[in-house]
């Protein structure tokens, strides 16, 4: 049998208070309102997700921090990160490879560690510097160089190759062995002959040396500028020094290098090498005090006389000794030292004329 939902609720309210009546009709429209969900569930079903394979990976949960007290500073993942430097920052630059001058000369040729390169001011300095501060001898000898130069490493292995072929081998003919090089100069950034605005020295290029000497160790020395330094040793050094650098330096060259030699190894068109020492003669021993005698094979003098064009020939008398001469007795100098000569008198200056003067004319003088 069919009937309302109305209808039913006005029958089983009846006889029931208003507010009786009231509470029903509401809890009868709530069954109404959820009767169309309720079969809508019932006749379909919401799908599932499918269960989690056993294969698959743990789900790792997250972590949970504990909350920040106060007074704490925050943990490092709550801190801004910084931001990334560049690559060329973050790593400093690498060294150069060592060249091919830098391989070769090894600690049994010189000890010339390697020094940053200069560059500046303006031309001055260059790539692959060194300071050289001893030579090792093929006998494991070292010769230091005092004080130590700065230089190129191709200017230092020049030095030790004329030091290991040429000097030692001087000393040991002498009988000794080389002891020590007077190193004068190296490395200076200054111009030619330190002169101001001249053109840039071979030694502002960190391309040069200069040498006062080599000492020896049986206490002598080779001054190469000193002229009682025999002159043997020093032509040896000057050709040894001419063949192995393009320019030398020395006295007579230009008036800067009188006390030392400069050696470098510029390079110039075709090779061209200048060499400029004069190697001069030993002082004498004992210096003359006066000319020496004239020899009598000498052929006469020519004396000129008072009229020009007329020469007349002074033949050499031989010199009268000192002997033939008479000479005085005691007691004539002694009388000539007791009476003086007697004083001439002198002649009276002549008075000199007075002027007179000249009285003016007078009109009346017709009167006279």
């Amino acid at each position: 049998m069919k009937f309302s939902a109305g209808k039913a609720a006005r029958k089983w309210t009846f006889g029931l208070s208003g507010c009786d009546q009231r509470t029903i009709g509401a809890v009868l429209a709530l069954l109404l309102v959820a009767a169309p969900a309720q079969a809508y569930l019932t006749t379909s079903r919401v799908p599932l997700p499918k269960p989690r394979p056993a294969e698959a990976p743990a789900i790792e949960a997250p972590a949970i921090e504990p909350a920040q007290k106060p007074g704490e500073e925050p943990a490092k993942s709550e801190q801004p990160a910084e931001p990334e430097k560049p690559a060329a920052e973050a790593r400093p630059p690498e060294p150069p490879p060592p060249s091919a001058c830098r391989l070769a000369l090894t600690d049994a040729i010189a000890v010339a560690p390697s020094i940053p390169d200069i560059k500046g001011p303006g031309a001055c300095g260059g790539p692959d510097m060194v300071r050289l501060e001893a030579v090792v001898l093929p006998d494991k000898t070292r010769v230091p160089l005092k004080p130590a130069g700065t230089m190129r490493c191709a200017m230092a292995t020049a030095v030790a190759e004329w030091i290991r072929a040429d000097m030692a081998p001087l000393a040991t003919n002498l009988g000794t062995k080389l002891l020590e090089l007077d190193n004068f100069d190296s490395f200076d950034c200054r111009g030619r002959n330190r002169v101001v605005g001249a053109k840039l020295s071979e030694h502002g290029r960190a391309n040069a040396l200069d040498v006062r000497g080599l000492k020896l160790a049986n206490g002598r020395s080779i001054a190469l500028t000193e002229r009682n330094t025999p002159r043997e040793q020093r032509e040896a050094v000057l050709h040894s020094v001419c063949t192995r650098f393009t320019t030398v330096l020395g006295p007579g060259s230009d008036g800067y290098h009188e006390d030392h030699i400069h050696l470098d190894i510029a390079e110039r068109r075709g090779n061209y090498r200048i060499c400029q020492w004069d190697v001069w003669d030993e002082w004498p021993r004992i210096a003359p005090l006066m000319p020496a005698v004239r020899p009598d094979e000498a052929p006469p003098r020519e004396v000129a006389e008072g009229k020009p064009g007329e020469k007349k020939t002074e033949e050499a008398k031989p010199a009268e000794p000192a002997a033939a001469q008479p000479a005085a007795t005691e007691p004539e100098l002694e009388a000539a030292e007791a009476e003086p000569a007697p004083e001439q008198p002198k002649p009276k200056p002549k008075p000199k004329p007075k002027k007179r003067r000249t009285q003016p004319t007078s009109p009346f003088s017709f009167l006279r």
